[in-house]
Parts: structure tokens; C-alpha cells; sequence
């Protein structure tokens, strides 16, 4: 017999024996538990750089259905080119027929290449002609049938499609959108993975969905070697640093150099291999989960295991340039907003003056602008001048008829609207989501400097776009923080807890753990009603110097009945070369030489009434 432990909440079953008092259950012999998983599959979110999103992909000659060769480039003709896998005799690439016939006219209104492959390798001859003629298809159409393409491209599925800019840089790949899958279909899609990510690359904004899963037909293909046969700083090495590293690394970025260029690059090489070794850049500090088969975070900045070691690899031999011709179309960073012009831009009343050396305190200023009427925004983004020596903001509303109080009440209730961190500048909401500030609200900054060797002065300011089509998921950000701790002079590795119990069903967007100099480790625990428990995040070297958010890449669900637990570790020992005093006993402050708590939360009701 096969014995398994209940599943809470469920009934037993006819013929199934519930033995309450040892908390199992017994299965009949001959009877097989069920497999664990959903039996409807969507489209699943994962992690660009490990599906091979930022390589290039060779210039390879394909024949077409007629027995026709032509090379990827000679397709392109200097355009973006999708590439989307089809199969006349797979179910949910025969759904996606159709849908492939309108992208064929979106692709010819805004100047893409489309090219139709087929990998299957009994597929061909009138079956296809049938499905052709039957789809009104009029895109070049391949028969991969020795999967040289689709094993370059890493393909997975028949219904899969891949995004291609002029220079054979793989941007985005995975499901066209979700509106079919295993054992659903919907009337429409609810996202549209393929043209948002054309529509973000057009405008010169980072794909913010770039790799998916596509449910379809799978494929068992012995996947090719990534890139190109031999790795050069311009087939493959330019494409890691401009993924991983150009959004700071530039001119007019807020790291200490540039890695525009090769030899900025290799003036550097030392430094780069010791903090890509160290596991300290590009800056994520989130563990891998025991249960998790892919990175749950959108935003994971980790470099993968093949573009970790061909960077190492290239850093440590004769750095090979190759063909200038392979260097991927260069990107454009914005001068000014990220988020588009902004419909309202509230600045601090007051410049600062950023001292050339030591330490700063916290600055607190509140902005005299009262928002007029009740608003939804949909994203928000914190622009500081000086870059260099800004550490971090936080903006927050003051609300209604409140002075612009720091005590911990006030912050509880109003949490923060925006953030400012190295990287990372702006909060983008998809349509249906927003932020609610009432009328009678002004804004908040806190600003933390950090002087670097010159004497500067800034005025941050923060733009709000207002959101154009109705709000069904309001977007709100908890606290989940401790104030009476004390921790203790020489105390290596003091631990700290906070907890919050959540009152409705919520879905989890995001989190951003917050500790001082002596923060050592961070970590989110969930408690469900039954009492399971199980991490949600676990940070094991807390850099205060990067504050993350970790954002879901699907959000998280958490019932109403539950707590999040978090958990802090201090480091207020005399090895800690970032500890202002040892010898203190270390009490809550907002100051650095002080310490927090802070487990933010950035969360929807899934009710609009709650």
C-alpha cells in the first residue's frame, strides 16, 4: 500500500480510510496517488538569460517548403524577424493558425520580418500546403526538418515564437500570448507576451516579459551549443554586458566606470573577474530556493551558468574581438524619464549640498504640492541629480490633514510611493493596476547620500503617470517591522523578528527587505492557516548598499488567515569593517549608525472591496 499525508482541507474519498489520530491516510493497494501539478498548463515566466535571450543567433541558410535556400540576414533585410514555430498536425499550433494570419499583418504595418518553422521532421508535402492555404499564411515557410535552426534557437514547443532585432540578438522568446494552452482555451488573450515585448523594444525600453514557456507540441531536440562557435567580445561578450551591466556601467550612469567599449572592458578585466566571482555583480542577493525549478523574480539580475563562464573564459584568455559586423544594434538609455513624460513632476523644496567626504545623515523634505483630486497612477519614477552620490530615496505621501510626520505610525500607514536605487528608478504597473493617492496629499523624500570625493549638490524630484483606463487592483505596500529591538555590543550574528498577519486574500507583488551597516541576512516566511510554513524569500548576504526590491514574475497568492514572518540578522561585531561601533548597544533609528527592520510588501487585494 501506498501511504501519503492528507492534503488539509480536502474530504476523504470513497474507499480511503482517514486514520485522524497518526494525521495519514491509507490508499487501497493498487490505487496510485494522484501526480502532483495542475492538469491546465498557461504560459509560465522565466529567466531571460537562461534561455538564451540575448545571444546571437547565427546567420543560417534555411530551404523553404518549395525547396527554395535563403539566409536568416537575406530575410531580415536589416529588420526585426520573428520566428514562430508551427506544426500543420499539433492541436494548439493548429489554434495559433489564425492568430499567426493577423500577426502576419501587424508584421507587415510596422516593418518586422515574419518567417513560418516547421521541425517536425514527418511533416511536409500537402498536409502543410492544406494548412497553408487553409490559415491564408503568406509568410516564407520552413521545414526545419535537421532542426539546424531549432536547435540554435533552443526551441521547446511548436508553439513557440522568437524575436529577433537586426542584428540576430534574441529578445524575446516563448508563447505568442495565453490565450491557449494545455486544457484551456480562452475567448481572448489576457497577455500579450510577443507584441508587448515589440512594442517595449521599439521604444527603447527594457522587455519587461522576455522569455516564457509556450505550451504546445514538445520538442526532444539535443539542443545546440548557445551563440556562436567560438566566443568574441562582438558575437557574444558585448551582448552579457550590455544584458547584465551597460545600465550602470556608462556614461551618464551611476557606476564608477564605463563598460561601453572593449577597452573598457578590459581596462577592468581584473575588477570584473573578482566581482563576478564573488558573486557580487551584477548586485543580487536573493538564494535559489530549495523547491524552485526557475527563478521566480522578473528581475533576477543573476548572470547564468553559460554566460558566467564565457565571460570568465573570455576575461582570461587572449580576448578575441572577431567581426565588428556581429556587435548587436547599440542601446539607447533615456536622458530624462523612463517611464515616458510624466503627467506630474513634484520636486523638493530645498536643494542639498552633498559634503566631499565622510558620512551624511538622513534628509527628510516634504514637498509643498497638494494633489488636487483622487488619482490612480500607473508608474512613478525617482529621479535624483547627482547619481554619484545618491545612496537612495524614498518618496512617500504624507496624506490628507497630516503634517509630515516621521513617527512610525505615520510611516506604517502611508509606506512609499516611489524609490530611487542604483538601477533601478522607476515602478511600471500593467493596465488594471495603480497606485491610489487621495486628494490633499503631498509628497515626502527621504534621501540618503553617500559623499564620494567631490563637494555636489542635488534636487530629486519624482514623476507621476496617471493611469488612462479603469483600476481593478489597487496596489498598496505593507510594513512589516520590529522597533523595540536591541541588539547587543559584539553581538556577531543577533537575530530580529517581525510579523503581520493578512486580513483578506492578497496577491503578492513584490518585497523589499531594509536593514542598516550591521544587516547581515534577510529572510520572508509564510505561515499559512493550518500552520505550514515554508520561505518566500531568503537574502543571505544583505548588502545595504543595494536596495532590492524582489519582484514576482507571477504574483503571489496568500489567503486571508495567514502571516508573513520576517526575519533579521545583525552583525555588530568588530569583523564587520561597515559597523560604525562595536561597543554600542544598537536601538531602531532611521539614521545608518542606528538600525531597522523593514520587511516591505508591496501587495493587490484580490477583492476590490478589501
Amino acid at each position: 500500500m501506498i501511504i501519503r499525508r492528507p492534503v488539509s482541507g480536502r474530504r476523504s474519498l470513497g474507499g480511503i480510510i482517514a486514520l485522524i489520530s497518526l494525521n495519514f491516510i491509507i490508499l487501497p493497494a493498487g490505487m496510485e496517488a494522484a501526480p502532483e501539478g495542475p492538469v491546465r498548463e498557461a504560459p509560465v515566466i522565466l529567466k531571460p538569460d537562461e534561455h538564451r535571450v540575448g545571444r546571437m543567433i547565427p546567420d543560417l541558410s534555411l530551404k523553404d517548403h518549395e525547396g527554395e535556400s535563403r539566409r536568416l540576414s537575406e530575410l531580415q533585410q536589416g529588420r526585426p524577424l520573428i520566428i514562430a514555430m508551427t506544426s500543420a498536425s499539433c492541436p494548439i499550433s493548429r489554434k495559433y493558425g489564425p492568430v499567426i494570419s493577423k500577426l502576419e499583418r501587424v508584421c507587415e504595418d510596422s516593418g518586422v520580418a515574419l518567417i513560418l518553422l516547421n521541425p517536425l521532421q514527418g511533416e511536409g508535402g500537402p498536409s502543410v500546403q492544406d494548412w497553408i492555404s487553409q490559415m491564408r499564411l503568406r509568410s516564407p515557410y520552413f521545414l526545419d526538418r535537421k532542426h539546424v535552426l531549432s536547435k540554435s534557437l533552443g526551441a521547446s514547443s511548436t508553439a513557440e515564437v522568437f524575436l529577433l532585432d537586426p542584428k540576430r540578438t534574441l529578445i524575446y522568446r516563448g508563447a505568442i500570448d495565453d490565450q491557449y494552452g494545455f486544457g484551456y482555451s480562452l475567448d481572448a488573450p489576457r497577455s500579450h507576451y510577443l507584441l508587448n515585448a515589440l512594442a517595449e523594444w521599439k521604444a527603447g525600453r527594457a522587455v519587461s516579459i522576455a522569455a516564457t514557456t509556450a505550451p504546445g507540441c514538445e520538442l526532444d531536440l539535443e539542443v545546440a551549443p548557445g551563440g556562436a562557435a567560438s566566443v568574441t567580445y562582438h558575437n557574444r561578450i558585448s551582448r552579457i554586458i550590455q544584458s547584465h551591466c551597460l545600465e550602470c556601467h556608462r556614461d551618464g550612469g551611476v557606476g564608477p566606470f564605463s563598460l561601453a567599449s572593449p577597452d573598457d572592458l578590459l581596462e577592468n578585466a581584473a575588477m570584473i573577474r573578482r566581482v563576478v566571482k564573488r558573486g557580487i555583480m551584477p548586485p543580487w542577493f536573493a538564494a535559489k530556493l530549495p523547491d524552485e525549478t526557475h527563478s521566480p523574480w522578473i528581475n533576477d539580475r543573476t548572470l547564468s551558468k553559460a554566460d558566467r563562464e564565457d565571460l570568465l573564459n573570455w576575461l582570461s584568455s587572449d580576448h578575441p574581438m572577431g567581426d565588428p559586423a556581429d556587435a548587436p544594434v547599440p542601446k539607447a538609455y533615456p536622458d530624462e524619464w523612463s517611464i515616458g513624460e510624466p503627467d506630474l513632476i513634484v520636486t523638493m523644496p530645498e536643494r542639498v549640498e552633498v559634503k566631499a567626504e565622510g558620512t551624511m545623515p538622513y534628509v527628510y523634505q516634504v514637498a509643498e504640492h497638494v494633489v488636487a483630486k483622487d488619482r490612480y497612477i500607473q508608474a512613478v519614477q525617482v529621479r535624483p541629480e547627482a547619481l554619484e552620490s545618491v545612496h537612495h530615496v524614498l518618496v512617500s505621501l504624507v496624506p490628507p490633514k497630516r503634517k509630515g510626520s516621521r513617527k512610525a505610525a505615520d510611516r506604517k500607514q502611508d509606506a512609499f510611493l516611489g524609490i530611487y536605487v542604483p538601477g533601478s528608478s522607476a515602478l511600471v504597473y500593467p493596465d488594471g493596476y495603480g497606485r491610489f493617492i487621495p486628494a490633499g496629499s503631498r509628497f515626502k523624500f527621504q534621501l540618503h547620500y553617500t559623499p564620494n570625493g567631490v563637494k555636489t549638490s542635488d534636487l530629486t524630484s519624482v514623476g507621476l503617470v496617471f493611469s488612462s483606463k479603469p483600476v481593478d487592483h489597487v496596489v498598496r505596500v505593507a510594513e512589516i517591522s520590529n522597533e523595540s529591538f536591541k541588539i547587543p555590543p559584539h553581538a556577531a550574528n543577533h537575530r530580529v523578528e517581525a510579523e503581520l498577519d493578512v486580513p483578506m486574500d492578497v496577491k503578492v507583488l513584490s518585497f523589499m527587505p531594509h536593514m542598516h551597516l550591521r544587516g547581515k541576512a534577510f529572510r520572508y516566511e509564510l505561515v499559512e492557516p493550518d500552520q505550514s510554513r515554508s520561505v518566500l524569500l531568503e537574502v543571505p548576504r544583505y548588502d545595504f548598499n543595494w536596495q532590492l526590491f524582489y519582484k514576482y514574475a507571477e504574483p503571489r497568492v496568500i489567503r486571508r488567515g495567514s502571516r508573513i514572518e520576517v526575519t533579521g540578522w545583525f552583525d555588530n561585531s568588530a569583523e564587520n569593517p561597515a559597523n560604525p561601533d562595536p561597543s554600542q548597544v544598537v536601538r531602531f533609528g532611521e539614521q545608518t549608525e542606528e538600525e531597522m527592520l523593514i520587511g516591505y510588501v508591496e501587495y493587490v487585494p484580490l477583492k476590490r472591496e478589501d
